[in-house]
């Protein structure tokens, strides 16, 4: 089979690679759909994220979909045909995180393209089948890659406690942020605000459900907000230093802010904002159980992940896409078809 490896920073080739075999618990996918992720970017340019240091070839993406060929001794074949979307992370299942349901803390989790594990920028990729998710006819190969990226999006707003009547107030307008906006108006948030300094993905963001939009390049989010009620929640999906104090700031007493963006490894927080008002600050660290609400919001038109996707790419073309975010005017998200 085909695989786009990383062999060294800003370097990505085609090779010839055995196809795998499920182990007795996995299904084997025929991969028909991957997301381009920020993190993927970035292991392009830099080689490492934090900790995570690339010292051989990897292969890159998380965000995949595509169809079950085979299974392991232990799975139903009647899984085999089955369209799935993959959940990237398969987590030991037996530590304290894992029994206590945050299995996104799992100290032994094995996550696709996170060094030294290879992802799924492959024609085949094999998983736990039980983090193959089935997906109906009426997502798309797409939408199915999507639901990781919305998953993140679904942690986020519970982590946040969204619900009805909710003011929320996200930063940043990339992929993350626009699926933020997605599920708080789904989860019932009477209002949501986003800041941006990129009009063209303000637009998308009014389009997918924003109830305002502030352009920071022109307005200070103070001032955007100074007369208005302040928001509840704050989803921090930029990671800008600038952006996070700022959110901060906006914050009504007692609300809520969700840091979602990855930043520097350090960040100065407005303390005494924080303790006056009663904030509560949290991180997120991607996912748990969140498929299943994903697929739903997908399935029942409550999420548009198509209109993120702004180029679609063959797998020859795997470098050409980990960089179109940035070098492709109003580009939000890419998708390489290893099958192409």
């Amino acid at each position: 089979m085909r695989v786009a490896v990383l062999t060294s920073p800003g370097v990505v080739e085609l090779h010839e690679r055995p196809e795998p075999v499920p182990a007795r618990d996995e299904v084997l996918v025929r991969v028909r759909a991957v997301g381009v992720c920020g993190s993927d970017t970035h292991y392009f340019d830099h080689g490492r994220i934090g900790r995570f240091v690339v010292e051989s070839p990897l292969v890159l993406g998380h965000e995949a979909a595509g169809v079950v060929e085979a299974v392991g001794e232990d799975v139903d074949p009647s899984r085999v045909g089955q369209r799935v979307s993959i959940e990237p992370g398969v987590p030991c299942r037996a530590c304290e995180q894992c029994l206590a349901g945050r299995y996104n803390l799992c100290p032994d989790m094995v996550f696709h393209a996170t060094p030294p594990v290879d992802g799924s920028l492959a024609e085949l990729v094999a998983i736990h089948h039980a983090f193959a998710h089935p997906v109906p006819d009426s997502v798309s190969d797409l939408e199915a890659a999507l639901c990781e990226p919305l998953s993140v999006g679904v942690w986020a707003c519970r982590k946040g406690a969204v619900g009805p009547g909710s003011r929320v107030l996200v930063t940043g307008a990339g992929p993350i942020g626009l699926v933020c906006v997605q599920v708080a108006r789904a989860a019932g948030a009477s209002e949501v605000v986003v800041v941006d300094i990129d009009a063209d993905r303000l637009a998308v963001a009014r389009e997918l459900g924003a109830t305002r939009t502030v352009d920071s390049g022109r307005e200070s989010l103070a001032d955007a907000c100074a007369g208005r009620p302040a928001p509840e929640v704050l989803l921090e999906c930029s990671g800008h230093p600038g952006a996070t104090a700022d959110g901060i700031r906006a914050l009504a007493p007692a609300g809520r802010a969700v840091l979602v963006g990855m930043g520097g490894d350090e960040l100065a927080l407005p303390l005494s904002v924080v303790q006056e008002r009663e904030l509560v600050v949290t991180g997120t660290f991607r996912y748990a159980g969140t498929w299943p609400t994903a697929i739903a919001l997908v399935a029942s038109g409550q999420v548009d992940l198509e209109r993120l996707v702004t180029g679609r790419f063959p797998l020859a073309d795997t470098a050409a896409a980990l960089t179109a975010a940035r070098d492709t005017p109003g580009a939000v998200k890419s998708v390489i078809e290893p099958q192409s």
